[in-house]
């Protein structure tokens, strides 16, 4: 999916059935609430306090499409 030439990207096609995909998201639940989910790069390493060590690693919201026809996910994480 590459943006147009406004800058939008284009909603997808699903590509198991190519029915139409709505923007969404999944849901990550925490100790009080929710949180919108996010990619972080490299292994998830274990930390006593927090659960995951995230000191000094890239992350990028994770945006998620789901298909109206067969419900097939697909998440993208791009920058931003």
């Amino acid at each position: 999916m590459s943006p147009d030439a406004r800058g939008a990207v284009p909603e997808p096609t699903c590509p198991k059935c190519g029915g139409a995909m709505e923007r969404g998201f999944v849901v990550d639940h925490t100790h009080g609430g929710f949180a919108k989910p996010e990619w972080a790069e490299g292994r998830a390493e274990p930390s006593v306090w927090t659960g995951i060590r995230m000191s000094g690693k890239a992350r990028h919201p994770v945006e998620t499409f789901r298909c109206v026809q067969c419900g097939y996910l697909e998440s993208y994480a791009r920058p931003g």
